[in-house]
């Protein structure tokens, strides 16, 4: 995608939430800090304590449309912070970071010498903008870009990702080091699908032409039916399989997703999940709109019944 990586950089995973605990684990001593995006995704917190490293979020500010908060990003830097997290396009918001922010975040990442932890595993699902901003793209002087099959192929099965190490070479040859030695500790990718890679690669550029051309179709079938109620809103996802959507009511997130399931059909997330604010539920964008619709027809009458 036009951003250079020498191969001898690449280091597969099995899939990102491991690859995430390979980086936590070389970049962190034990009580070291991670920067974190918040609203986050509940994974992390248990990969944390794997790791014992202490995550420390920072602000993704809904009135702008998700966009980070640089200054309270660099507010929360400590001398124990040893990475910021990014998550582009972000679950659960789908918000992509522009290239102003990227631009922003690196120049902080290069004064304070933290790497960057780049998560791009829906980089390849876009909407209405031509291509990813990428940290790998930037002066920062370490990024780990993470990515997978589980998204792109829809091939979560597979259990194949990879960690792509960019910046200073100086920075960049310890930490591939130091990652190659645990990965050859855990032993993660199996011969078999690593061997059918270069053909999945080789075989699915059809498919992933069409999968993204019809998630695109299906969040726009979301975002009309949801725009048929004043008593939602919803910042448009750029980007990814889901939409963070605040309902105007003064419930509770947990009371309405199980009112929503049992009276509604519906099954969305409550927003405390992903530390959203008050009252924010998460929905899928991929489901069929021949789903999709009918059961936000009868979510949002639900919503507005419990008035």
């Amino acid at each position: 995608r036009g951003v250079p990586v020498d191969p001898e950089h690449l280091l597969l995973t099995p899939g990102t939430s491991l690859a995430y605990w390979y980086a936590f684990s070389v970049l962190c001593n034990p009580g070291d800090e991670v920067l974190t995006p918040c609203p986050s995704y509940p994974l992390f917190d248990d990969i944390a304590k794997l790791a014992d490293v202490r995550l420390v979020p920072y602000r993704l500010d809904e009135v702008r449309g998700w966009a980070i908060d640089i200054e309270d990003l660099e507010a929360r830097i400590s001398p124990r912070t040893r990475a910021i997290v990014l998550i582009s396009p972000h679950h659960p918001t789908g918000a992509v970071i522009g290239c102003d922010e990227l631009a922003a975040i690196a120049g902080l990442a290069a004064r304070s010498g933290i790497p960057i932890i780049s998560d791009e595993v829906f980089g390849e699902f876009l909407f209405g903008l031509e291509a990813l901003p990428r940290a790998a793209d930037t002066r920062a002087p370490l990024v780990i870009t993470l990515s997978g099959f589980s998204k792109l192929f829809a091939l979560p099965g597979m259990k194949l990702g990879w960690m792509a190490l960019s910046g200073n070479a100086a920075l960049v040859g310890p930490a591939l080091a130091a990652l190659e030695r645990v990965s050859d500790t855990v032993l993660p990718v199996n011969e078999i699908v690593q061997a059918a890679v270069a053909g999945i690669f080789r075989e699915g550029g059809d498919f992933l032409s069409h999968y993204r051309s019809e998630i695109a179709r299906r969040r726009d079938a979301v975002m009309a039916s949801l725009a048929t109620s004043p008593r939602v809103s919803v910042v448009p996802p750029r980007g990814g399989f889901y939409a963070a959507v605040r309902v105007k009511t003064a419930g509770d997130d947990e009371d309405l997703a199980v009112r929503l399931l049992e009276s509604a059909g519906c099954l969305v997330h409550p927003g405390f999940f992903y530390d959203l604010p008050p009252t924010h539920l998460v929905l899928s964008v991929i489901s069929p709109p021949e789903i999709s619709q009918p059961a936000i027809a009868r979510l949002l009458r639900q919503v507005e019944a419990g008035d």
